[in-house]
């Protein structure tokens, strides 16, 4: 009798387990920076108007993986149904709420003198403060992200099944862009109403909130990010479909998916 971790199933689940979390949990710590798409694609960067906003393609660099987080949700949902994605969400949360805790009692201790000014050299004259900005997002903004983050994997499973359920197991594409294109709607919403607008009005110390139209403005803004790398993304969903089929075996791929239904 095989053991357990060698059995391709649990695997399988513990490589896209900690694929999902890895790449859930870099989202958070990259997403303090704010990156300018134009500029990055080596074009001058344009501003133009939305619902009355003036916007810019800037964006949270967290973007770059949280499409890439959803598209694993929809391949974990495939094989080991709502309970696999919801424990790996329930659990990436838990992990994620443990490493601010970390990094906060990390910027809590007292730095040494000579770190401090180690690297004033390379244009940072306080690597303690730089260590603060980086690393000590505020409080609303992990807050509204991890909230947002469970909401959108709990929308994502069950668009997912309804998806499913109409489709069949045709149509791969039909059930994961579109389950990702919903919960990614919702995540992009709750993140900025929670730490813009709801949480400073309700806690002025944290900041002026944001206007109703720039929140909208910048939540279509991201959304429509989203959007296209969510589609530009469907052949990958196909590749690895496929691959995952081929690793397990046909017969077994086919068992799990069945499984994954009930």
């Amino acid at each position: 009798m095989k053991h357990t971790i060698e059995n391709k199933a649990t695997k399988l689940f513990i490589i896209l387990g900690g694929f999902f979390i890895a790449n859930a949990l870099i989202a958070e710590f990259i997403g303090v920076k704010i990156f300018q798409m134009e500029s990055t694609l080596g074009f001058s960067p344009f501003e133009y108007k939305l619902l009355g906003e003036t916007v810019s393609l800037q964006y949270t660099a967290g973007v770059l993986l949280w499409p890439v987080v959803f598209i694993m949700t929809d391949i974990i949902n495939e094989y080991y149904g709502k309970k696999g994605v919801r424990f790996l969400s329930y659990l990436a949360v838990g992990l994620i709420s443990y490493a601010f805790l970390m990094v906060y009692l990390a910027i809590a201790l007292d730095p040494a003198a000579w770190w401090t000014g180690s690297k004033a050299t390379l244009g940072i004259p306080d690597l303690q403060a730089a260590f603060k900005g980086i690393f000590g997002q505020g409080l609303l903004i992990i807050i509204g992200s991890l909230f947002a983050f469970l909401v959108g994997q709990i929308i994502d499973v069950i668009v997912f099944q309804k998806i499913r359920k109409v489709t069949g197991e045709s149509k791969i594409w039909a059930r994961a862009t579109g389950s990702t294109l919903v919960s990614q709607f919702i995540d992009s919403f709750i993140v900025l109403s929670i730490a813009f607008y709801f949480g400073p009005m309700l806690f002025p110390s944290y900041g002026t909130p944001w206007t109703l139209p720039l929140l909208l403005a910048v939540g279509v803004n991201n959304y429509f990010y989203k959007f296209i790398i969510a589609v530009a993304l469907t052949p990958v969903i196909y590749w690895a479909h496929s691959a995952i089929d081929k690793y397990l075996g046909k017969e077994k791929a086919e068992e799990m998916k069945r499984m994954a239904e009930s």
